[in-house]
């Protein structure tokens, strides 16, 4: 990773658009920037979130759940179509750091979203936030 590396056009359109919807705290725009098949991988969960239906409900949930979010550094792969963003936030009383690791595909729509965030304390305080107001939907989605 090197962020002297650009981001192809598509991808770089497609991020832009997402820090805005970041900025606005407002996700309603999301869909329109994923991929069909975008998959979430998730710092809780073992098996990752597929779709874009599932992957727009994640990330909509935790925007409401984190307080204080920012993005500090942008990381771009060689290869233009991967970012690497460093983000703080709180969660409750919990601070936490954390990143999110995005790829394009060739139109820039996102494909994969994962996400890793520490210390373990603002881990546990996101799951349990996360778990409380996604589990009714969860469990439908596994019906």
């Amino acid at each position: 990773m090197s962020n002297s590396t650009q981001l192809q056009a598509e991808a770089a359109a497609t991020l832009t658009q997402w820090y805005g919807l970041m900025q606005k705290n407002d996700l309603n725009g999301l869909p329109a920037l994923l991929h069909p098949q975008a998959v979430f991988r998730s710092p809780m969960a073992y098996k990752p979130y597929a779709g874009a239906p599932m992957v727009s409900l994640i990330l909509n949930t935790v925007s409401k759940v984190f307080v204080d979010f920012a993005y500090h550094r942008e990381l771009v792969s060689a290869d233009g179509l991967s970012v690497v963003l460093e983000f703080s936030a709180k969660v409750g009383e919990r601070e936490l750091k954390g990143i999110d690791m995005i790829r394009f595909d060739e139109s820039g729509k996102i494909v994969e979203f994962e996400v890793m965030i520490r210390p373990m304390s603002g881990l546990q305080a996101l799951g349990d936030e996360m778990g409380r107001r996604l589990a009714p939907f969860l469990a439908a989605a596994k019906a």
